[in-house]
């Protein structure tokens, strides 16, 4: 049997990005920005697709994040 637990890193991080699933996002990671929809949130992960295309970002990787951005208007 296996008892693996999830440790949450940062709770009210994990917490506001679960209040945004579904939403456009902007997360600056230590290898640069990653911006589209955010899908999934794990305790030590996120999922955000962007051009139809899943990138899984360590949750400990993610310096900020931007929910809902602004889109540029030119």
């Amino acid at each position: 049997m296996n008892n693996t637990a999830w440790n949450v890193s940062d709770p009210y991080v994990y917490q506001t990005l679960m209040s945004v699933v579904g939403n456009p996002v902007v997360v600056q990671t230590v290898r640069g920005s990653v911006r589209g929809t955010l899908r999934n949130v794990k305790p030590d992960h996120i999922v955000v697709e962007m051009g139809g295309n899943p990138f899984f970002i360590r949750t400990q990787q993610i310096i900020w994040v931007v929910p809902n951005p602004r889109m540029k208007r030119e």
